[in-house]
């Protein structure tokens, strides 16, 4: 819901930074991979009890994901470079909320359940983008990515808002991941309505 207004205010610095690391040398796919292990290790940390380094390392993963795009727009975009970078940010998406069923019993039901809703928040994501690309559709509402990004309400900034929460609340961690887990269900259905009124026909 909000990543395609903080477009305009992140990407020209982000952009700025990834001009510097790409005429170093650094390509896309290892600020992914890189970014990917920050934020495994984040979960690690959380499930170890050890919540404000695991803080520090979502944040340290945010920033890398961001800055593997800009790479990518100087060094140029690969359909392989796309597929990474989803595939990494669903890993990291789902080890959160699972490194905090780990640090306690009392939250495995809500973490399960979140993680669950994330799945399903997946799948209509990636299934409205292929039939997208089927059908020839383009959008840049994100910027340019290597496949559709189709809208919802629960996106990449909800979420990363939501783990901070859980990092400095852990106590609340249950009410909020089935408050989150109730969002990313709205999600499919908003998803699901935008591909009633995109595909019919």
């Amino acid at each position: 819901m909000l990543d395609a207004k903080l477009r305009p205010l992140i990407d020209p610095p982000l952009n700025r930074a990834g001009a510097v690391l790409a005429g170093l040398g650094v390509t896309a796919n290892g600020v992914t991979f890189t970014g990917l292990a920050l934020g495994l290790a984040g979960a690690a940390a959380i499930a170890l009890d050890q919540i404000g380094w695991g803080l520090a390392l979502i944040l340290a993963n945010r920033l890398l994901d961001g800055l593997d795009g800009a790479v990518a727009r100087v060094r140029g975009p690969s359909d392989l470079g796309g597929y990474f970078d989803i595939v990494a940010d669903f890993a990291f998406y789902v080890s959160i909320p699972l490194s905090f069923g780990i640090l306690g019993a009392a939250n495995a039901l809500p973490a399960l359940v979140l993680v669950a809703s994330f799945v399903l928040t997946g799948v209509s994501f990636l299934a409205f983008a292929v039939i997208a690309a089927k059908r020839g559709d383009t959008t840049e509402a994100h910027g340019r990515k290597s496949f559709f990004y189709s809208t919802g309400l629960a996106e990449g900034t909800e979420t990363i808002a939501v783990f901070i929460a859980m990092c400095l609340f852990p106590a609340w961690f249950g009410w909020i991941a089935y408050g989150y887990a109730a969002l990313c269900v709205l999600t499919v259905f908003q998803r699901s309505a935008m591909a009633v009124a995109a595909f019919r026909g």
